[in-house]
Formats: structure tokens, C-alpha cells, sequence
């Protein structure tokens, strides 16, 4: 099946490593707003797959699977810039959770609960969940977070200037304690969500099943854990 020149076989490899492209998609849109769909992101992961059969050398002495999965996920990547995904509505939305969140742990000394952020912004709590829902996708940091509203987001496209990174406050010693400590006073099942997804790379439905709720629950619980950590962490 390999060759000096790549993989002699490429539907041999399709069939093979579908799987894997299938199960890096799922990965990938736990954390995607739902306006994306995950056939667009398999078929982009599948161009990519394609493209590392032809471009793989044994003789590099990397294992395949190791060089597509590289492949499939800057493919998919790709097709996401291209799409730009992550829609301005999604982002007012998150500010406005942040904020009542904000103004709710000052009031409380703790962390609110999801009844209690509803009735801050003034709407029923099945809206407000519906509203996480649809937040699936937000983001720890933001582009604009460091430039004006009226800026293109280049952060969401994956896409950074020469001269301005966003990324070095990730460096910071400070700020990655206190984004530690934020974490940490997550409540607990909002902690076990990041952990699954980000640290286990667990997809929705895998999560869901560790936890005995539906995927959009977990999706949800994401959203909020993401809302309550841009709050904790604005001004860093």
C-alpha cells in the first residue's frame, strides 16, 4: 500500500481511514457554533486525507496516521476560514451571558446558577439555555478582545498579524494562573465538561454518555463554562 512516492491505493486509504476523519470531525465541532455542518467538515477532512496520501513518505519515518491527521485537521481548518464560521450575533450574545455573570458574582460572592443568569438578563430559562445552545463555538479569546469592534476577526479565522498576536497573552505566567484558578472554581460539572473535551478530546455525544445528558446539554454546559472563564479572565 505504500510507496517511496506515497500510498499507491488511495480508495484502499479512504475506506481505512474514514474513521479517523469521521471521529477528528466529531472532535472538532464540539467545539463549532451549530450553523456549521459536519459534512462540510468530514468532506474538507477527506480533500485532506486524500492529499496526505499523495504527499506521504515512509522514508520520513513518521507513521501515517500521525501525517494525516495533521493533514485532515489543517483541511478542515481550511474550509472553516473560508466559511468564516463564527457569526458577530454569537459573540453579542456571550457578552451579554459575561456580563450578567459578572454583575452576579460581585452581587453573590459566587458563582451564579443558570436560573439566576436567566433572571439577570431578563428572559425564561429555557430561552437563556437555548441561547448557550446556539453559542456553541464561543471562544476563550477573542481578536477583537485586543483590537476595535469594527476590525476584521482574524483571530476566529485562525489567521494572525506579524506585529500583534493575541496568543502571546497566553504566555503570560499571570494570566495562565489565573486562568487555573478560573477553571478550578468552575462548578464541578462545567470543570468535568472542559476536561473531556479539551483534555481527553472527548466529542459531545461522549461526554454526554460520561454524564447521563443529551449532547445539546453538554453543549450548553460548555458555552456557560466559556462565559463564566471570558469573565473571570477580562483584563488580562
Amino acid at each position: 500500500m505504500y510507496t517511496a512516492t506515497g500510498l499507491n491505493d488511495k480508495d484502499q486509504c479512504l475506506r481505512e481511514y474514514a474513521p479517523l476523519v469521521k471521529r477528528l470531525a466529531h472532535q472538532m465541532m464540539t467545539k463549532l457554533p451549530y450553523s456549521v455542518q459536519i459534512d462540510d467538515i468530514i468532506q474538507a477532512g477527506m480533500m485532506g486525507l486524500l492529499d496526505a496520501a499523495s504527499r506521504y513518505d515512509e522514508f520520513h519515518g513518521a507513521q501515517f496516521e500521525t501525517y494525516a491527521t495533521q493533514r485532515i485537521r489543517g483541511a478542515m481548518l481550511d474550509e472553516l476560514r473560508e466559511a468564516d464560521w463564527l457569526p458577530r450575533s454569537l459573540r453579542r450574545d456571550m457578552r451579554r451571558i459575561e456580563l450578567a455573570i459578572s454583575r452576579l458574582q460581585q452581587k453573590f460572592g459566587r458563582s451564579p446558577n443558570e436560573t439566576e443568569i436567566a433572571g439577570e438578563l431578563e428572559i425564561p430559562l429555557a430561552e437563556y439555555q437555548q441561547m448557550l445552545q446556539e453559542s456553541r463555538g464561543a471562544q476563550l479569546v477573542y481578536y477583537e478582545d485586543f483590537h476595535g469592534e469594527d476590525q476584521d476577526d482574524f483571530f476566529e479565522r485562525f489567521e494572525f498579524g506579524k506585529d500583534e498576536n493575541p496568543m502571546d497573552l497566553l504566555e503570560d505566567e499571570r494570566f495562565k494562573a489565573e486562568l487555573v484558578h478560573a477553571i478550578e472554581n468552575l462548578p464541578e460539572r462545567e470543570r468535568m465538561v472542559m476536561g473531556m473535551i479539551y483534555e481527553q478530546e472527548m466529542n459531545l455525544r461522549e461526554v454526554g454518555e460520561v454524564l447521563g445528558v443529551s449532547e445539546s446539554r453538554v453543549s450548553q454546559l460548555h458555552s456557560q463554562a466559556v462565559a463564566r472563564l471570558r469573565s473571570r479572565i477580562k483584563g488580562y
